[in-house]
This record gives structure tokens, sequence and C-alpha cells, in this order.
């Protein structure tokens, strides 16, 4: 995946978090910690895995949030999971 697809995932990430999870946009940073920031309960998960497979076509599974500590871990993390589909 070249970089401009990756600007693209980050830009839409970005824009659902904080339009749909009212995360402030000045709390998402690439080194920011993924749980702390969003503060998201096991719904708001549940939430997060429709709007990725809705936006992106991807799934993502409870394994694949055990390896996400940063924002840019999340973005690696949906990056592979589309690279994964083609």
């Amino acid at each position: 995946m070249n970089k401009m697809e990756r600007e693209k995932i980050i830009t839409i990430v970005n824009d659902f978090l904080i339009n749909e999870f009212e995360v402030d946009g000045e709390d998402i940073s690439n080194g920011a910690n993924f749980k702390i920031t969003l503060g998201l309960d096991s719904l708001d998960y549940i939430d997060l895995v429709v709007v990725i497979e809705s936006h992106f076509g991807v799934k993502l599974g409870e394994a694949d949030f055990k390896n996400i500590i940063t924002f840019d871990d999340f973005y690696s993390t949906i990056e592979n999971k589309i690279s994964q589909k083609m």
C-alpha cells in the first residue's frame, strides 16, 4: 500500500473517531495510546469494528485489538488487513 493510501486511511479513521465516537481531534496522534485516548467500552469496540468494516471492507477481531497500542498500530492493522484482502 502506498503512502497516499495510508494517508487516506488515517483521514477516514480520524474523521469517524471524531464524528461518531466524539474523540477530540487534538488527542489523536500516531504515538498516542489508542485505548486510553478513546476510552471505549466493549460495546464501543463492536461499533468500531462495524464502522471499520463498512468503510474498508475488512473485519477486525479481538486478537487484532490485543496488538494495538498506539493509533499508528491501529492504522497499520487496517492497512495490513486491506493488503491481505487484495
